[in-house]
């Protein structure tokens, strides 16, 4: 299970984490005070007030799993004078730590960044902060020329992957190369998506092809997303129900992230992008079938989706072996 986000600056739990992120980080900074009331002004109204401080900007809180109440917060401040979105005030509380908490509210504020065409995001970070640091460098990370010039205070910048739909002409294009990649690389790393290991780049290829041509008739919507230096990343595909009676249902497949870009939400952003265009275009209900207990299980139950049931025996893995499979269903209309 993973942690639950939820976008509200007026939650009574914000106050209490905000002051608890201020005060640690006074007496890191050799400022120790005892209370939110000594202390310095900008820092107090976000404690009092964060409905007030931040009202331009997104404030996400995270429930961890078994919790009743959030654990931790991050702020995505809007761009200001052309900038890209900046990530402020990210806090978890020390009993809630070490359960992906953090990586649950970074993920979510890099998708939304993400979702507004945001080329980039940034943030600042103190360079005693290590556990903070180490996240941020899994998550893709980087130095950047300071915007700060506050001693021990580190600029670091991601640049974000974009999320565009391929035509018919773009699939066929991608096919040989970018997208056989994706495919190739999500056998060899064990997923269980159609084909035995090991997988042929030309036989990915051709499937694409495949693939190209059903986004030809309408039958099969394709999404791609390109990292900053144009490489494939990621992949989604929407397939709709030819019968005349099913014709209010998708099915979600091929959602494939590259071992290379993962952990960082992409999986999410393709998952979202796919769901909200079939909701766009009069889809009501969407399904999906997955191998039950792989880590794709836990992206789309922490999306909302509903396990169905399982059937054993289903499909085999890359190596052969036979495995359950889980279906899931959601409503988007």
């Amino acid at each position: 299970m993973t942690a639950r986000i939820e976008e509200n600056r007026s939650h009574p739990r914000l106050p209490a984490l905000l002051t608890a992120y201020h005060l640690v980080n006074q007496a890191e900074k050799g400022a120790a005070v005892a209370t939110a009331a000594e202390l310095p002004a900008g820092y107090r109204a976000e404690a009092e007030d964060p409905a007030v401080a931040f009202a331009a900007d997104t404030v996400l809180l995270a429930t961890p799993p078994g919790a009743d109440e959030p654990a931790g917060c991050v702020v995505l401040k809007v761009p200001r004078e052309g900038r890209v979105p900046e990530v402020k005030r990210l806090w978890v509380a020390p009993e809630a730590r070490r359960k992906g908490v953090a990586k649950a509210l970074m993920a979510e504020a890099l998708r939304r960044a993400a979702a507004t065409g945001a080329p980039a995001v940034r943030l600042t970070v103190w360079n005693w902060r290590e556990e903070p640091l180490a996240l941020y460098r899994s998550l893709g990370f980087g130095p950047v020329a300071s915007w700060d010039d506050r001693p021990g205070l580190l600029c670091l910048e991601r640049r974000l992957d974009l999320i565009e739909r391929l035509d018919p002409d773009a699939v066929r294009a991608h096919a040989p190369a970018g997208l056989a990649a994706l495919l190739v690389d999500a056998v060899d790393g064990g997923a269980s998506v159609g084909f035995l290991a090991p997988l042929d780049a030309a036989e990915a290829a051709s499937w694409w092809s495949g693939v190209a041509e059903e986004a030809a008739r309408g039958v099969r919507d394709v999404w791609a997303a390109h990292a900053p230096d144009g490489r494939l990343t990621g992949v989604v595909t929407l397939v709709r129900a030819g019968a005349p009676n099913g014709r209010h249902r998708g099915e979600i497949a091929r959602l494939l992230v590259h071992s290379s870009a993962r952990g960082r939400g992409l999986g999410q952003r393709l998952l979202a992008t796919a769901e909200a265009h079939a909701a766009a275009t009069g889809l009501g209900l969407l399904v999906l079938d997955t191998q039950t207990g792989s880590p794709a299980e836990r992206l789309y139950r922490g999306a909302g989706w509903t396990a169905a049931g399982t059937i054993p025996d289903f499909a085999a893995d890359p190596a052969g072996t036979l495995r359950a499979t889980t279906l899931y269903y959601k409503h988007v209309g």
